[in-house]
């Protein structure tokens, strides 16, 4: 069992910032890939971004150049810079791990979520 806690969110204005941050519980399975999604009011959750152990990143189409991704492999966390933010922006944002065990069963975990409220 990983569990994950997320932490950042908040209303922001148009072209402002927010910084997400999601820690993972210690665990005896093995993490290996980390990411963001996130889920409007009535739309499908989507990805936002993703992270594996060796740094390879992925980002959705409608947030490169504005949002960053990161480790901190000391803390066991992983961060979302959110720059150049945009009402469209607006959404629940989940953190996500991707674990294997030492006998290969593979699981997916998610967070509880936490708002991004970009408006003026």
């Amino acid at each position: 069992q990983v569990q994950l806690v997320e932490s950042g969110g908040g209303l922001v204005q148009p072209g402002g910032s927010l910084r997400l941050s999601c820690s993972a519980s210690e665990s005896t399975v093995h993490i290996y890939a980390r990411g963001w999604y996130r889920q409007a009011p009535g739309k499908q959750r989507e990805l936002v971004a993703t992270i594996t152990n060796d740094d390879s990143t992925n980002y959705a189409d409608s947030v490169k150049g504005r949002f960053t991704i990161s480790r901190d492999n000391t803390k066991n966390t992983v961060n979302l810079q959110m720059n150049s933010l945009k009402p469209e922006d607006t959404a629940v944002y989940y953190c996500t791990a991707k674990t294997i065990s030492r006998d290969g069963v593979r699981n997916d975990y998610w967070g509880q979520g936490t708002q991004v409220t970009v408006s003026s």
